[in-house]
């Protein structure tokens, strides 16, 4: 256990009902404008879609070479990690390059640009893509100061018939949730603590689903292999491009963004060893004689619901990030 005290420490299988979207609700920093805070429109519509452009050119050219290199610089955040870490594994796994590579496309493309002062500025691209068709992609892009570039922060795919209605004010602009607000059943920053804490300790907070009840079972199922003791680590990431994001429904409650981080700690009765799949193999530090420790990021969308209830997932997406032997 001592692994495992000490990655918690350091910081925080792809179980998203869908496949495989967010920053700074914390930072709330201002611009001044003759002495005054301006609260302005995060982007331009023009400017969202040449961000959504330019992220997809990168993103394309770096899952077709799995050189993760080619779209650092346009991803950040949870869904950054998801994405470095699958792309350097792959990348070892098959040097040449994505003999199979199908560029992404997306269509369909709406966005919700909230109105806000200061840095990070950020919006949500709502789009299709050529993969999962059935789903919609929730994209959330963040921008950290004015010479920065725009980033892909969180991801997740959603069923159109869950996705609620978004909350627009007298201009028709997205509208923001305080990371404080205390009018829904969790408090946006709340969010990452309480589903860590749920996965450990069970609770009432979340709705039963693929997500909560059911990954909870699996994972008690998991820890009692044959031949192996299996412990789990969950921490909450409220750390900069990390902090959760949201935008207020029409109803009065949240599509909130979070991301969590989880550690899996296999290890083996006196002589034998975990089995190290082709992914964990490929970003494997150490070598792996009794313990393998797994390290995952996590970014899921949820309707926080105004006043209170069950906080309900609409997706998770998950993804390996790190491996370390002993």
């Amino acid at each position: 256990m001592s692994n495992v005290r000490r990655a918690r420490r350091l910081r925080g299988p792809v179980m998203a009902s869908a496949a495989v979207t967010a920053l700074a609700l914390a930072a709330s920093g201002c611009v001044t404008v003759h002495g005054e805070r301006e609260i302005v429109p995060t982007a331009t519509k023009p400017e969202a879609e040449r961000a959504l452009k330019d992220f997809l050119k990168a993103y394309n050219a770096a899952d077709k070479a799995y050189d993760p290199a080619l779209d650092a610089p346009r991803i950040t955040g949870p869904l950054g990690a998801i994405n470095q870490g699958g792309l350097k594994s792959r990348r070892v796994q098959h040097p040449d390059g994505n003999a199979g590579h199908v560029p992404l496309e997306l269509s369909d493309v709406t966005y919700s640009i909230p109105k806000k002062a200061g840095w990070p500025r950020w919006f949500m691209a709502d789009t299709k893509a050529n993969r999962r068709s059935d789903l919609r992609w929730l994209w959330v892009f963040t921008k950290s100061g004015p010479d920065q570039l725009w980033r892909a922060t969180y991801l997740n795919l959603v069923s159109p018939q869950k996705m609620p209605e978004l909350k627009k004010d007298e201009d028709g602009w997205a509208v923001p949730v305080a990371p404080t607000a205390k009018d829904l059943a969790m408090a946006p920053m709340d969010l990452g603590e309480e589903y860590t804490t749920y996965l450990k300790s069970g609770g009432d907070g979340f709705a039963p689903g693929d997500h909560t009840t059911r990954w909870k079972a699996f994972r008690e199922r998991n820890s009692k292999r044959a031949g192996l003791a299996v412990q789990y680590v969950d921490e909450p990431r409220n750390e900069g491009a990390f902090a959760p994001l949201g935008l207020r429904t029409a109803d009065g409650g949240a599509l909130m963004f979070f991301s969590t981080h989880h550690y899996e700690k296999q290890t083996a009765f006196k002589g034998l060893s975990p089995k190290v799949d082709a992914d964990a193999k490929a970003l494997l530090k150490g070598t792996v004689r009794q313990s393998l420790m797994l390290e995952r990021v996590s970014n899921q969308v949820v309707v926080d619901p105004k006043g209170g209830g069950k906080v309900a997932f609409l997706g998770r997406i998950q993804g390996l990030t790190g491996a370390k032997g002993d």
